[in-house]
Protein backbone atom coordinates (compact mmCIF):
# COMPACT_ATOMS: atom_id res chain seq x y z
CA UNK A 1 0.00 0.00 0.00
CA UNK A 2 1.20 3.10 -1.01
CA UNK A 3 2.28 6.57 1.43
CA UNK A 4 -0.18 8.92 -0.02
CA UNK A 5 1.16 12.74 -0.56
CA UNK A 6 -1.20 15.59 0.51
CA UNK A 7 -1.98 19.10 -1.07
CA UNK A 8 -3.85 21.76 0.41
CA UNK A 9 -7.02 20.31 -0.64
CA UNK A 10 -8.73 19.61 2.40
CA UNK A 11 -9.26 15.71 2.40
CA UNK A 12 -7.67 12.28 3.92
CA UNK A 13 -7.84 8.61 2.63
CA UNK A 14 -8.96 6.04 4.00
CA UNK A 15 -7.56 4.99 7.44
CA UNK A 16 -7.49 1.27 6.27
CA UNK A 17 -4.86 2.31 3.69
CA UNK A 18 -2.08 2.83 6.52
CA UNK A 19 1.21 0.84 6.45
CA UNK A 20 1.72 -1.73 9.07
CA UNK A 21 3.57 1.05 11.00
CA UNK A 22 0.63 3.07 10.75
CA UNK A 23 1.76 5.69 8.60
CA UNK A 24 -1.10 6.78 5.61
CA UNK A 25 0.18 10.25 4.14
CA UNK A 26 2.63 12.90 4.01
CA UNK A 27 2.33 16.32 3.79
CA UNK A 28 -0.40 18.90 3.60
CA UNK A 29 -0.63 21.76 6.58
CA UNK A 30 -1.98 22.08 10.11
CA UNK A 31 -4.63 24.70 9.86
CA UNK A 32 -7.28 23.98 12.11
CA UNK A 33 -9.55 22.55 9.74
CA UNK A 34 -7.57 19.82 8.53
CA UNK A 35 -6.60 18.92 12.40
CA UNK A 36 -10.19 18.13 13.34
CA UNK A 37 -10.88 16.28 9.75
CA UNK A 38 -7.90 13.92 10.85
CA UNK A 39 -9.13 13.42 14.64
CA UNK A 40 -12.33 13.03 13.13
CA UNK A 41 -11.35 10.22 10.50
CA UNK A 42 -8.98 8.32 13.17
CA UNK A 43 -6.01 10.00 12.05
CA UNK A 44 -3.65 12.36 13.45
CA UNK A 45 -0.27 14.10 12.93
CA UNK A 46 3.09 12.82 14.50
CA UNK A 47 6.32 14.16 12.95
CA UNK A 48 7.14 17.31 10.64
CA UNK A 49 9.91 17.44 8.14
CA UNK A 50 10.24 19.76 4.83
CA UNK A 51 7.74 17.36 2.98
CA UNK A 52 5.08 18.40 5.74
CA UNK A 53 3.26 16.58 8.98
CA UNK A 54 3.17 13.13 9.06
CA UNK A 55 -0.20 11.18 9.23
CA UNK A 56 -0.74 8.33 10.97
CA UNK A 57 -3.65 5.78 11.60
CA UNK A 58 -2.16 2.92 13.99
CA UNK A 59 -3.78 -0.77 14.30
CA UNK A 60 -4.19 -1.68 16.83
CA UNK A 61 -5.03 1.43 18.99
CA UNK A 62 -4.48 2.07 22.19
CA UNK A 63 -7.67 3.83 24.23
CA UNK A 64 -9.24 4.61 27.50
CA UNK A 65 -12.96 4.32 28.25
CA UNK A 66 -12.82 6.83 31.26
CA UNK A 67 -15.26 4.76 32.83
CA UNK A 68 -13.03 2.05 32.91
CA UNK A 69 -10.00 3.85 34.41
CA UNK A 70 -7.86 1.80 37.15
CA UNK A 71 -5.98 3.63 39.57
CA UNK A 72 -3.14 1.67 41.69
CA UNK A 73 -3.15 1.73 45.20
CA UNK A 74 0.01 3.51 45.67
CA UNK A 75 -1.46 6.60 43.21
CA UNK A 76 -4.33 6.93 45.24
CA UNK A 77 -2.33 7.56 48.68
CA UNK A 78 -0.77 10.24 46.45
CA UNK A 79 -3.80 11.91 44.98
CA UNK A 80 -5.27 11.57 48.01
CA UNK A 81 -2.16 13.25 50.47
CA UNK A 82 -3.60 16.40 47.56
CA UNK A 83 0.29 16.88 46.71
CA UNK A 84 -0.23 18.59 43.34
CA UNK A 85 -3.03 20.76 42.96
CA UNK A 86 -4.54 20.15 39.37
CA UNK A 87 -6.62 22.68 37.00
CA UNK A 88 -7.68 23.05 33.60
CA UNK A 89 -6.80 25.29 30.61
CA UNK A 90 -4.94 27.47 32.97
CA UNK A 91 -1.72 27.11 31.32
CA UNK A 92 -1.96 25.38 27.40
CA UNK A 93 1.11 26.98 26.53
CA UNK A 94 3.23 26.28 29.14
CA UNK A 95 2.09 22.53 28.98
CA UNK A 96 3.42 22.67 25.42
CA UNK A 97 6.31 23.79 26.25
CA UNK A 98 6.72 21.23 29.02
CA UNK A 99 5.76 18.41 26.52
CA UNK A 100 8.36 19.46 24.12
CA UNK A 101 11.07 19.68 26.37
CA UNK A 102 10.55 16.36 28.45
CA UNK A 103 13.63 13.83 27.35
CA UNK A 104 11.85 10.82 25.37
CA UNK A 105 13.70 7.10 26.00
CA UNK A 106 14.55 6.45 22.36
CA UNK A 107 14.73 9.82 20.73
CA UNK A 108 16.91 12.73 19.50
CA UNK A 109 15.04 15.91 20.32
CA UNK A 110 11.14 16.40 19.98
CA UNK A 111 8.20 15.70 17.21
CA UNK A 112 6.80 19.28 18.98
CA UNK A 113 8.04 21.33 16.38
CA UNK A 114 7.08 25.37 16.33
CA UNK A 115 4.81 24.66 13.78
CA UNK A 116 3.00 22.31 15.98
CA UNK A 117 3.15 24.46 19.35
CA UNK A 118 1.14 26.80 16.68
CA UNK A 119 -1.47 24.97 15.11
CA UNK A 120 -2.49 23.54 18.56
CA UNK A 121 -2.84 26.79 20.18
CA UNK A 122 -5.31 27.77 17.29
CA UNK A 123 -7.19 24.94 17.97
CA UNK A 124 -6.54 25.93 22.21
CA UNK A 125 -8.12 29.46 20.99
CA UNK A 126 -10.84 27.42 19.11
CA UNK A 127 -11.93 25.53 22.46
CA UNK A 128 -11.04 22.62 20.67
CA UNK A 129 -7.68 21.91 22.49
CA UNK A 130 -7.56 21.82 26.56
CA UNK A 131 -4.44 21.27 28.93
CA UNK A 132 -4.29 19.74 32.23
CA UNK A 133 -1.45 21.18 34.76
CA UNK A 134 -0.24 19.96 38.12
CA UNK A 135 1.14 22.66 40.37
CA UNK A 136 3.33 22.28 43.11
CA UNK A 137 2.93 25.52 45.03
CA UNK A 138 3.24 28.31 41.89
CA UNK A 139 5.12 25.94 40.07
CA UNK A 140 3.88 24.04 36.88
CA UNK A 141 5.26 20.53 37.03
CA UNK A 142 3.49 18.22 34.99
CA UNK A 143 0.11 17.79 32.86
CA UNK A 144 -1.09 16.82 29.50
CA UNK A 145 -2.99 18.22 26.48
CA UNK A 146 -4.97 17.35 23.76
CA UNK A 147 -7.93 17.84 21.54
CA UNK A 148 -11.94 17.49 22.02
CA UNK A 149 -14.67 16.26 19.71
CA UNK A 150 -17.69 14.76 20.47
CA UNK A 151 -17.55 12.36 23.59
CA UNK A 152 -14.15 11.89 22.75
CA UNK A 153 -10.80 13.34 23.92
CA UNK A 154 -7.60 12.76 21.76
CA UNK A 155 -4.38 12.75 23.92
CA UNK A 156 -1.49 14.05 22.50
CA UNK A 157 1.81 14.21 25.17
CA UNK A 158 1.89 14.12 28.78
CA UNK A 159 5.15 15.54 30.51
CA UNK A 160 6.35 15.29 34.87
CA UNK A 161 8.80 17.32 36.82
CA UNK A 162 7.91 15.77 40.02
CA UNK A 163 6.97 12.21 40.96
CA UNK A 164 3.44 11.31 39.64
CA UNK A 165 2.46 14.64 38.70
CA UNK A 166 1.78 13.93 35.29
CA UNK A 167 -0.50 10.69 36.58
CA UNK A 168 -2.30 12.76 38.88
CA UNK A 169 -3.10 15.73 35.87
CA UNK A 170 -4.42 12.34 33.69
CA UNK A 171 -6.05 10.39 36.40
CA UNK A 172 -8.29 14.09 37.50
CA UNK A 173 -8.94 14.03 33.54
CA UNK A 174 -10.35 10.79 33.11
CA UNK A 175 -12.55 11.12 35.92
CA UNK A 176 -13.93 14.35 35.18
CA UNK A 177 -14.57 13.08 31.20
CA UNK A 178 -16.72 10.32 32.91
CA UNK A 179 -18.47 12.67 34.80
CA UNK A 180 -19.18 14.46 31.88
CA UNK A 181 -20.48 11.35 29.94
CA UNK A 182 -18.04 11.03 27.67
CA UNK A 183 -16.82 7.85 26.58
CA UNK A 184 -13.13 7.49 24.28
CA UNK A 185 -9.96 8.37 25.44
CA UNK A 186 -7.75 8.02 22.35
CA UNK A 187 -3.98 7.20 23.44
CA UNK A 188 -2.88 6.28 20.33
CA UNK A 189 -0.06 4.01 20.45
CA UNK A 190 0.96 1.16 23.43
CA UNK A 191 2.73 2.05 26.55
CA UNK A 192 2.63 0.56 29.64
CA UNK A 193 2.13 3.16 31.39
CA UNK A 194 -1.19 4.36 30.18
CA UNK A 195 -1.87 0.10 30.16
CA UNK A 196 -1.71 0.49 33.91
CA UNK A 197 -4.64 2.79 33.85
CA UNK A 198 -6.59 0.27 32.20
CA UNK A 199 -6.00 1.44 28.11
CA UNK A 200 -6.77 -1.00 26.45
CA UNK A 201 -5.75 -1.97 22.04
CA UNK A 202 -8.64 -2.13 19.62
CA UNK A 203 -8.24 -3.29 16.10
CA UNK A 204 -8.80 0.14 13.81
CA UNK A 205 -12.34 -0.81 12.98
CA UNK A 206 -13.42 -0.97 16.49
CA UNK A 207 -11.72 1.89 17.36
CA UNK A 208 -12.97 3.75 13.46
CA UNK A 209 -16.87 2.38 14.69
CA UNK A 210 -16.49 3.77 18.65
CA UNK A 211 -15.47 7.14 17.21
CA UNK A 212 -18.30 7.27 14.98
CA UNK A 213 -20.84 7.15 17.93
CA UNK A 214 -18.73 9.58 20.17
CA UNK A 215 -18.71 12.12 17.26
CA UNK A 216 -22.84 12.35 17.43
CA UNK A 217 -22.41 13.77 20.83
CA UNK A 218 -21.92 17.47 20.74
CA UNK A 219 -18.59 18.59 21.62
CA UNK A 220 -17.73 20.60 24.97
CA UNK A 221 -16.13 23.49 23.00
CA UNK A 222 -14.54 26.32 25.11
CA UNK A 223 -12.42 27.18 28.55
CA UNK A 224 -13.02 23.63 30.79
CA UNK A 225 -13.10 23.80 34.44
CA UNK A 226 -13.26 20.75 36.74
CA UNK A 227 -16.29 20.54 38.23
CA UNK A 228 -14.87 21.16 41.71
CA UNK A 229 -12.34 23.47 40.94
CA UNK A 230 -11.54 26.93 42.73
CA UNK A 231 -11.06 29.99 41.17
CA UNK A 232 -7.67 31.11 39.55
CA UNK A 233 -5.08 31.96 42.10
CA UNK A 234 -1.87 33.53 41.74
CA UNK A 235 1.11 31.23 40.03
CA UNK A 236 -1.52 29.31 37.85
CA UNK A 237 -2.08 31.38 34.67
Amino acid sequence: MPVYQLDQRLVFPPPEHALDDGLLAIGGDLRPERLVLAYASGIFPWHEDRLGPWWYSPDPRLVLEPARLVVGRSLRKTLRKGLYRVTLDRAFSAVVAGCARAPRPGQEGTWISRGFRRAYGELHQLGLAHSVEAWWGGELVGGLYGVSLGAAFFGESMFARAPDASKAAFVRLVEQLARWGMTLVDCQVHTEHLARFGAEEWRRARYLKALRAALEASTRRGSWRFDDEEPAAGGAT
